[in-house]
């Protein structure tokens, strides 16, 4: 069954999605210091790559039996965070440091990762919806990775939520019941 319109609308907004990616990671790979950062960008590009020519094949043919390799569930990050450093724009740059970099591509992987959840639920192909879905996944892994690299050089904010409101959280909601015909 060929894609049906709206299918095809999501696919064509998602592989320029997949175009601005790889040509950022084109650039960002140019220009990367930091080895570990440029170690993620090279192992996720053929992620990436791949996850395009898929789409690609989807929008010349109509389908596709390729499954996208997903990557497996990363290692917690090693390393301890670094205390929050500032950061100002800069307007007039004309390359991009290593935070930049990764603000950069994270920012497209958390992007693209909810366009991909969101063109799941309305692809109608079977096929199609688990290709998105493992994209989904995809991204969800990448960007885990990224921020974990950025919150070990102090890149990315976050902080344990305090006992205050854990106390408060885990008094507010209490387990529904289950049903007499569920058990």
């Amino acid at each position: 069954m060929p894609l049906r319109a709206h299918e095809a609308y999501e696919l064509n907004h998602l592989l320029m999605g997949c175009v601005n990616t790889l040509n950022n990671m084109g650039v960002f790979l140019h220009q990367v210091k930091d080895p570990e950062l440029k170690s993620l960008l090279e192992k996720q590009l053929d992620a990436h790559i791949q996850d395009y020519n898929v789409k690609v094949q989807w929008a010349k043919q109509g389908s596709s039996t390729e499954k996208l390799n997903v990557p497996a569930v990363p290692t917690k990050s090693a390393g301890t965070p670094k205390p929050p450093t500032a950061v100002s724009p800069n307007p007039n740059g004309t390359t991009h440091d290593d935070r930049g970099i990764a603000t950069a591509y994270l920012l497209g992987l958390k992007a693209n990762g909810k366009e991909y959840a969101s063109a799941s639920f309305e692809a109608d192909d079977i096929q199609l919806r688990e290709f998105l879905i493992d994209a989904f996944t995809m991204s969800n892994r990448h960007a885990y990775e990224i921020a974990g690299w950025m919150r070990k050089n102090g890149y990315y904010p976050g902080e344990a939520a305090s006992s205050t409101y854990l106390d408060a959280l885990a008094h507010t909601y209490d387990p529904a019941p289950v049903p007499a015909h569920v058990q």
